[in-house]
């Protein structure tokens, strides 16, 4: 599920759902998903941080697992479009969502993993985290507080392969955010690689404090490349901007809901990332938010129809 494809994405192209669109070829290698919601004005986000997708929760689907008209909409647009017949999107993302420029890929296989509620891959995951920055965080002062890191940058396979490279590639984020002496997070939506199980791992480098949420039993220990590469980024960092390091970094496994199914992780994760910056909370307490104790079916069909929207629109 997780490739070596470099993701992103901007708005949603007008000429998505038209199937004379001039479009390239297919690649062969597989890529991620998306997903989305309104845009409110800058002003009321200023005004209520993370208002939007907390006042969403009053409206949670009660019949979960059945598709909504919104979903079902987006579904018919995408049929009667070229993507059902081997056609891609290219998507260009703010450099402020990665800290650096970025692009997506969008084709069948990714928008059918968010209508049958398959595996997610790097494509949605991205795509969510778009539609998170543009709905709840553009040109508010939680830009200053949240950050991603791109899947298709920093995951198992990558590890791997060259982990120095990959530790640079985490570095360089780090270093384009500024100094990061105010408390923050950078969420690092993390995949075991070849198609393999996602984890959540949200570092706060001012506190030298690494979250750690796994919808499944276990801990860091299952990955002891990816701890060893965060751990060496964050020091080389501190480094290159003087810090001290007053402390060993604290790495924290978050009790939170888990998953009751095999291919629900990608969901969990986009979910853990959504309430946190919602709750506009950089400490994650360890038995994690009274809030959301657990996810249903429900909490995840929110999310899908959140970014059939925002596509829609």
């Amino acid at each position: 599920m997780v490739g070596d494809t470099v993701g992103s994405f901007v708005g949603w192209p007008s000429d998505l759902i038209f199937p004379d669109a001039e479009t390239p070829t297919r690649p062969t290698h597989k890529v991620g998903k998306g997903i989305s919601r309104r845009i409110e004005s800058v002003a009321s986000q200023k005004e209520v941080p993370g208002r939007m997708l907390k006042s969403a929760a009053k409206d949670i689907p009660t019949t979960s697992g059945t598709k909504s008209q919104i979903m079902m909409r987006l579904e018919k647009m995408v049929d009667e479009s070229d993507i059902m017949h081997g056609a891609i999107r290219s998507i260009d993302f703010d450099e402020g969502v990665f800290g650096a420029a970025h692009f997506e890929i969008i084709a069948k296989e990714d928008m059918q993993q968010l209508f049958e509620h398959d595996e997610l891959g790097i494509a949605v995951i991205h795509t969510y985290i778009w539609y998170m920055y543009v709905t709840l965080m553009r040109g508010t002062e939680l830009c200053n507080r949240f950050n991603f890191i791109a899947a298709s940058r920093i995951n198992a396979t990558l590890i791997t392969k060259n982990p120095t490279s990959v530790k640079n590639d985490l570095v360089d984020r780090f270093m384009a955010a500024g100094d990061n002496t105010t408390p923050s997070l950078y969420f690092l939506p993390f995949n075991s690689g070849n198609g393999g199980h996602w984890v959540l791992v949200a570092m706060d480098l001012s506190r030298l404090i690494v979250y750690y949420l796994d919808s499944l039993s276990g801990d860091w220990s299952k990955y002891p490349s990816m701890k060893k590469t965060v751990d060496a980024a964050i020091i080389k960092f501190r480094s290159k901007k003087n810090y001290r390091n007053r402390k060993d970094i604290t790495w924290v496994r978050v009790q939170c809901p888990q998953q009751n199914n095999s291919v629900d992780c990608g969901f969990f994760v986009l979910r853990f990332m959504r309430d946190i910056i919602a709750l506009n909370r950089i400490d994650i307490p360890k038995m994690y938010f009274e809030e959301y104790k657990s996810y249903s079916r429900a909490h995840l069909d929110e999310m899908k129809d959140e970014l059939c929207q925002f596509i829609v629109d």
